[in-house]
């Protein structure tokens, strides 16, 4: 009897070089003037003050910058990524609201496979840019969830699925979106049948998952109704009044903003009041089928536009609520923190360190980004 084949032996995997950077910190902490060691995949290996992780190691690389948590996208619909035009000069209504809106139609009309491929390229999109994570309202009911779950895969990007059942009223199919997304995610409640909403609530909070939705975005809606649900995250609050936001703060709801897809409707969240308040806030792009998601130009948008019309935002604001806020929001309050051996993966910013936030907020951009090698997943 012959010798039996052997298996072939496969070299072994060479970890990525680790990458040293001098120059300042920035998470749930504040900032820094620190040096960090990263390991390939972006994990604090070292952290402490200039000078004291010693010199340069055997293929180690050593750049200046600013290091900070990864970006998690507050606010996404990336079923819209289908669409690749202009956006369309029509009214709010005509373009988003459920059901005849153009968004919804699309997505009716579109092919599994279309609407695959796009929400990939979108994650994929996301991840170059240094998001980790995107909340996402996700449309079509638990074939939608799926569908997302689905396009994910191999993107590096983990979806919050925040589903939404084709029919508001059916018990029945809402435990069956429950059962798969992480919570759900509402239109406004005038959007919704009488009953509705209340029956949201109770599946959610049975189900031990996320209720969220949209608030007084084009309209002004009464916040009282709103809150009575007991929503984890509101989004938009464009009409709100200071009596809302004032609720809002007592209530301790965080609160997604999107300047830039608002602002094509002559709307601006009230990002000056909610941080007046202290409302812990989210920064989201919203719509795909209205700009990249790219929340370094969301970032910049809000703090010009914000200053434009007399209602500035300090930087920091919005820089906490891209990279910090996020993450204690979805329960992950370490993942804000870049300490070593902790969870956190880290980006770095090959920027100027003088003024730090005002560096990341209104200069960041996808060519001052260096993303680790083999940080591809928060699950990894």
């Amino acid at each position: 009897m012959g010798a039996r084949p052997t298996k072939p032996t496969s070299r072994p995997v060479r970890p990525p070089p680790a990458l040293r950077v001098i120059g300042v910190v920035i998470d749930a902490q504040g900032a820094f003037p620190q040096e960090v060691r990263l390991s390939g995949d972006g994990r604090v290996l070292e952290r402490g003050s200039r000078g004291t992780l010693g010199p340069e190691r055997t293929g180690e690389r050593t750049v200046r910058g600013i290091v900070l948590p990864a970006s998690v996208n507050g606010h996404s619909h990336l079923g819209d990524s289908l669409w690749g035009k202009e956006p369309p000069r029509l009214p709010f209504q005509e373009v988003v609201a459920p059901p005849l809106g153009l968004k919804h139609r699309l997505l009716a009309e579109s092919s599994e496979e279309e609407k695959r491929e796009a929400v990939h390229a979108a994650l994929v999109s996301m991840r170059a840019l240094g998001t980790l994570v995107s909340i996402d309202f996700r449309e079509e009911g638990l074939e939608g969830v799926r569908l997302l779950r689905q396009a994910a895969r191999g993107t590096g990007v983990e979806p919050w699925v925040l589903g939404r059942p084709t029919d508001p009223l059916d018990r029945s199919e809402i435990r069956a979106v429950l059962s798969e997304a992480d919570g759900l995610g509402l239109s406004a409640l005038r959007d919704l049948p009488l009953g509705a909403p209340e029956l949201a609530r109770q599946e959610a909070r049975r189900a031990g998952k996320w209720l969220a939705l949209h608030a007084s975005e084009s309209v002004w809606e009464p916040i009282d109704p709103v809150l009575d649900l007991h929503p984890n995250l509101l989004v938009h609050l464009c009409q709100a009044t200071s009596e809302d936001l004032d609720a809002v703060r007592e209530a301790k709801v965080p609160v997604a903003v999107c300047p830039r897809s608002n602002a094509l409707y002559q709307r601006f969240p009230p990002i000056a009041e909610l941080e007046r308040r202290h409302v812990p806030m989210l920064l989201g792009t919203d719509n795909g089928m209205f700009q990249a998601p790219d929340l370094f130009r969301e970032m910049e948008f809000a703090y010009l536009s914000s200053r434009a019309r007399g209602e500035t935002v300090e930087p920091r604001t919005l820089v906490e609520a891209a990279f910090v806020n996020p993450w204690t929001a979805l329960g992950r309050p370490m993942e804000a923190r870049l300490e070593t051996g902790g969870p956190a993966r880290a980006l770095v910013l090959r920027l100027p360190t003088e003024d730090p936030y005002y560096q990341v907020a209104a200069r960041g951009a996808h060519r001052h980004l260096l993303v680790p090698r083999g940080s591809a997943s928060p699950s990894e």
